[in-house]
């Protein structure tokens, strides 16, 4: 009895494992574009937790998050100085014990712009700054854009190509802005509703989660990622990911707290600073790499560091979670 009461007070962590399991089963079922489509039915899940943050979101929060300054600083400063400098001091050591294009790979992975729904998913699932979210993760993208060509070429000698920054920030906007203007336009009608049926609306945000990670294993799987490539060297990578994940995550969570942000604002900088975009980054090498045929040993370290960032921070964000729960038990006391 003990075992099933940790399990389902642990049911996230638990469904997390689930989801990467039913994903190597039957990976032709949640890949995007397969049997039932996953891709477009976590955007509407996306779509519906930026919903619901815009109506639980006063509209004085939201200005004092856009105007957090120091956090802005330093998520933009994590995602496209500290990241990039991984490759200006470790690049040398990659090129000499890895293929060429698997080292690139990680070069590229190193410039991307962070993600935009997983960003802000984990830092609402953790009780983190959801305004500052947003606005780091569209920006991100938009400085991305610009910058991770630019890098990409200053490292690697590839010339960039033009990258269309309207339709980035289209998608952005229909993505994030959108449901989240007319959360806000709903928050007279719908508010009430809402608080009432707290419980439920909480959980919205971590079942998109699972989707989004059955979807990116699955895609992972269908991919062949787990096969094309030669046991050893899908080991070194995995490792080489985790490694480079796990310092950076708790680099920049040491650095939130020296600078002595809050519990929200430490949440919201370490997702939004440490994450990379799976959903960017393969148009984008598409687009910067052409038909390189050393496209796919490119995209790999992504294609491995995209699932394994949302199971850690899916972990990290419900530690976040319980110490914001457990800090209002003790205030409350």
């Amino acid at each position: 009895m003990n075992i099933v009461s940790k399990l389902k007070k642990e049911w996230f962590l638990v469904g997390m494992v689930l989801a990467i399991a039913l994903a190597t089963i039957t990976p032709d079922l949640g890949k995007s574009g397969g049997a039932i489509h996953l891709e477009k039915l976590t955007g509407i899940g996306v779509a519906i937790v930026f919903f619901l943050h815009g109506l639980g979101l006063a509209p004085s929060a939201i200005k004092a998050g856009l105007s957090n300054w120091r956090l802005h600083l330093f998520i933009q400063s994590a995602t496209f100085i500290c990241y990039p400098l991984l490759w200006v001091i470790f690049g040398d050591l990659f090129l000499a014990y890895m293929p060429a294009a698997l080292a690139f790979g990680f070069c590229y992975l190193f410039v991307l712009p962070s993600t935009v729904s997983s960003s802000v998913a984990m830092t609402s699932v953790g009780k983190g700054n959801v305004p500052g979210a947003i606005f780091n993760a569209s920006l991100s993208s938009i400085i991305g854009v610009l910058i991770t060509p630019f890098l990409i070429q200053l490292f690697m000698g590839f010339e960039g190509a033009e990258l269309n920054l309207m339709d980035s920030v289209v998608s952005i906007a229909k993505l994030l802005l959108l449901p989240m203007l007319a959360g806000q336009l709903a928050r007279l009608l719908l508010l009430a509703f809402a608080e009432k049926h707290k419980a439920v609306v909480n959980k919205v945000d971590k079942y998109v989660i699972l989707l989004i990670v059955y979807n990116a294993f699955c895609d992972s799987v269908a991919n062949g990622i787990w096969h094309t490539f030669s046991i050893a060297m899908l080991a070194t990578t995995i490792a080489v990911c985790i490694v480079v994940l796990m310092v950076m995550i708790h680099f920049f969570q040491w650095g939130a707290r020296k600078s002595a942000f809050s519990h929200e604002d430490e949440v919201a900088a370490v997702f939004c600073g440490t994450k990379k975009t799976l959903a960017a980054g393969v148009p984008m090498a598409a687009v910067i790499f052409g038909s390189d045929p050393s496209l796919g040993m490119i995209l790999l370290p992504i294609m491995l560091y995209h699932p394994i960032q949302i199971f850690y921070c899916a972990v990290m964000a419900n530690r976040y979670a319980k110490s914001a729960e457990q800090d209002l038990a003790v205030m409350a006391k």
